[in-house]
C-alpha cells in the first residue's frame, strides 16, 4: 500500500501531532483492517501513541448525478459538495458549506447542525464490507455503528437550493471561534448544551499551556499558541470531571482522539460510572 508523509500540526485543524506514516487506500483488496481512517483531519486530536492510519485515495472524490440521485465519493470535500449543489440547484445539503470535513468522516459520524443531518437524504453506502442501506445501519445523533471503509454514499436528489438556510447556517456558526480547533469537544447531552455545563463549572477560558475552553464558545477546545496533545487532554477529562462532579452527566467526546491509550471500550475518556 502507498504511503504519504502527514505533518498533523500543520495539516489537521487543531494544529496537533508529529509527522507520521499514512497509507493511502486504492482498493479494498488491500490490508486495511488494524488501520483508523481519517479524512481531511477536522474533527480529530493527534496523540502522541496513533494507531496506524488511513487515507482515501483522490479517486474517491468525485459527485455524480445518476439514476436521479446524487452519488458522491468518500473522499470528496464538504466545500466541494456545498458548491456543487449550489451550481446545480440541489437542495439539503446547504449545511455542509459551514461544516468542514469530507464525505466519508461527515457519514461516519451523521455529521450536522441541529436537526439537518447527513443522514437525512442518505439513501445508501458503499464500503469495503459491501453495499449497506440506510435501514441496515444503526445510527443517531453523531453516530453510527459503520465499522468499515466509507467508498461512496447515495442521496435522494431533491432540487431547488435554499439560500435562506445556508444564511441561517452562516448565523448558526458566527459565534465559533476561528482560532484553530477540532471542532466541538464534546456531544451535546440530552435536553442540554456542553458549552453550557462547561461555562458553568468555570472553564469557559480556561488554559492549560497553549490550549483553553475558547472565550467564545465554550465547548470549542482551542489551540491558542503552540498547544500539545497532553495539555488539550488535561482539559478534555478536566471538564468531563468536573461536569459530572457538579451535574451527573458524563460529557462524551466528540472529536475522535487519535491515541491507542485512549480508544475502545476501555478507554479512560469513557463513563467510568456507567452501570
Amino acid at each position: 500500500m502507498k504511503k504519504q508523509r502527514i505533518n498533523f500540526s500543520k495539516f489537521s485543524s487543531i494544529k496537533i501531532g508529529d509527522t507520521l506514516d499514512v497509507s493511502i487506500l486504492e482498493n479494498c483488496n488491500e490490508d486495511y483492517k488494524d488501520c483508523y481512517i481519517i479524512g481531511s483531519c477536522n474533527n480529530i486530536l493527534m496523540g502522541t501513541e496513533p494507531p496506524p492510519l488511513l487515507k482515501l485515495s483522490k479517486k474517491y472524490n468525485f459527485i455524480i448525478i445518476e439514476n436521479n440521485t446524487l452519488k458522491i465519493g468518500a473522499a470528496t470535500p464538504s466545500g466541494k459538495i456545498a458548491s456543487f449543489c449550489k451550481k446545480n440547484n440541489i437542495a439539503n445539503f446547504e449545511f455542509l458549506s459551514h461544516l468542514p470535513g469530507t464525505l466519508g468522516g461527515l457519514v461516519f459520524m451523521n455529521a450536522g447542525l441541529k436537526e439537518f443531518e447527513i443522514f437525512n437524504t442518505l439513501i445508501s453506502i458503499n464500503t469495503c464490507g459491501g453495499n449497506l442501506q440506510k435501514k441496515d445501519i444503526n445510527y443517531g445523533y453523531r453516530f453510527t455503528d459503520i465499522k468499515t471503509p466509507i467508498l461512496e454514499a447515495t442521496f435522494e436528489l431533491v432540487y431547488g437550493f435554499d439560500k435562506n438556510k445556508l444564511a441561517m447556517f452562516k448565523a448558526m456558526r458566527s459565534n465559533q471561534p476561528s482560532t484553530p480547533s477540532a471542532g466541538s469537544c464534546f456531544k451535546n447531552p440530552l435536553g442540554d448544551y456542553a458549552g453550557r455545563l462547561i461555562e458553568a463549572v468555570g472553564l469557559k477560558g480556561f488554559r492549560v499551556g497553549g490550549m483553553e475552553f475558547s472565550l467564545e464558545h465554550a465547548n470549542f477546545l482551542v489551540n491558542v499558541e503552540n498547544g500539545t496533545f497532553d495539555e488539550a487532554l488535561y482539559l478534555i477529562q478536566e471538564a468531563q470531571r468536573r461536569v459530572y462532579g457538579e451535574f451527573k452527566i458524563w460529557l462524551e467526546c466528540e472529536i475522535a482522539v487519535l491515541d491507542v491509550r485512549y480508544m475502545g471500550e476501555s478507554s479512560p475518556l469513557n463513563n467510568p460510572y456507567k452501570k
